[in-house]
């Protein structure tokens, strides 16, 4: 039997990056986004968000694309919310980055401490891109 291990990094944000994942909906998001991943057969390592966005770390089955997990992944989220917490929305696009297991650690504890970064102004550009634009807003955020 083959062995494979697909591991990625998904983020994406809120619509016109409104500051809406307060604690109420964080914590439905968190339920909502591991169920999800859960019923795709994803194994989430770990889950975390600022105000505007959220972020992901998570191996991803050979049968399923990126693109189809993050578009069941966005949309079940924004379904939910939307039923409990309404407005809620996604904005369009998300960003990807493929993982070795050498920096897996790095990139799932600074997912862990979303808040904190995003506080201190530790952000780190390369793990906050949804779109090919993102680089200098990254920078100032």
């Amino acid at each position: 039997m083959p062995y494979v291990r697909f591991l990625y990094h998904l983020v994406w944000a809120t619509y016109e990056r409104q500051p809406w994942l307060n604690p109420e909906r964080e914590m439905w998001l968190s339920r909502i986004l591991s169920g999800k991943a859960s019923e795709l057969g994803l194994f989430v390592h770990a889950i975390g968000n600022a105000k505007d966005h959220v972020h992901l770390v998570v191996g991803i089955p050979p049968t399923l694309t990126v693109s189809e997990c993050v578009r069941q992944l966005k949309g079940g989220s924004s379904h939910a919310l939307n039923r409990r917490t309404p407005p809620f929305r996604w904005q369009e696009g998300y960003g990807a980055i493929t993982l070795c297991e050498e920096i897996m650690a790095t990139v799932v504890a600074y997912v862990l401490n979303q808040k904190r970064h995003h506080r201190e102004g530790s952000v780190r550009a390369c793990f906050e891109r949804f779109t090919e634009t993102d680089t200098a807003e990254a920078r100032r955020a």
